[in-house]
């Protein structure tokens, strides 16, 4: 285990992120620029397809990482089968749910879909079907988008803490995602539920969706469930539905009978918003 995932163990996570989330909503010029440029020279942040391409008109640090892109600059896959990539980043893992709900981590490391829906019994429909874990590093665009069309059931805010959730802590946490801070959204869709994750992560201090604005924070000391059937929200594919305010990682989970991974993907493959998921069977 590295020093600095050790260290993560001890450190005071919400704090940090909150401490985080003042700078990045910060609009003094020299610290929001500041931030920009270093962000933008450290992990090769590509602007040319950015809405705005111009990193000193953003008025925040917090408004440039949530970046619009140019129109066209994400295409959803033009097969009516596929369901699509919600967001840029890489698999950090994507395979099958076991049929006793286990999901692969790392190695050595899983968690189960009930702890990571706070549900056994909504995890249960998933349990032999198929997840996809995505890891939005800081240069990747930090917008999330729906794999497929869905009417928004519930939102669960589940509390946690604020680990990493880069490589390094992935190997060594156990039941890293589980233990986060998150939102879950869970869908109704023409082959059943769809659940989309969004885990929380050391520095991340905001998750919003398109439907209610900023979900996370305030943190949660208790599990928060919001029944969303009566606003009638249906999204179509590819259509956003949510963002970080800094890198951090979404979970797919599809129940079984419904998709295959699309040919080629595994652990460590970059991805682009939009390309194919997993294609209906």
């Amino acid at each position: 285990m590295s020093l600095v995932t050790a260290l993560t163990w001890a450190l005071p996570h919400r704090l940090l992120s909150s401490a985080a989330r003042t700078l990045a909503y910060s609009d003094n010029p020299r610290i929001k620029q500041w931030l920009i440029d270093t962000v933008t020279r450290k992990f090769g942040v590509d602007l040319n397809e950015a809405a705005e391409s111009d990193p000193t008109v953003y008025p925040t640090f917090n408004s440039f990482f949530t970046r619009a892109l140019k129109p066209g600059a994400r295409e959803p896959d033009p097969d009516p089968d596929a369901l699509l990539m919600p967001a840029d980043g890489r698999i950090s893992q994507c395979g099958t749910i076991e049929a006793d709900g286990r999901i692969f981590q790392a190695k050595g490391q899983s968690f189960s879909a009930a702890e990571l829906l706070a549900d056994a019994d909504a995890a249960a429909a998933f349990h032999g079907g198929t997840f996809a874990t995505v890891y939005l590093s800081p240069k990747d665009y930090h917008r999330v988008h729906m794999p497929w069309t869905g009417t928004l059931r519930e939102t669960v805010h589940v509390p946690g803490r604020l680990f990493s959730v880069g490589p390094a802590a992935v190997r060594n946490v156990p039941r890293l995602f589980a233990r986060n801070e998150r939102l879950v959204c869970h869908f109704d869709t023409d082959f059943g539920p769809m659940a989309v994750v969004m885990v929380g992560a050391l520095l991340v201090s905001g998750v919003e969706t398109v439907w209610s604005g900023v979900e996370i924070p305030a943190y949660a000391d208790k599990v928060t469930r919001k029944d969303q059937r009566n606003q009638r929200i249906r999204l179509q594919r590819f259509a956003e539905m949510a963002r970080f305010n800094y890198g951090s990682t979404v979970i797919v989970l599809l129940p079984p009978g419904t998709a295959e991974l699309a040919p080629g993907l595994g652990a460590e493959s970059p991805v682009r918003l939009g390309q194919a998921l997993a294609l209906r069977t």
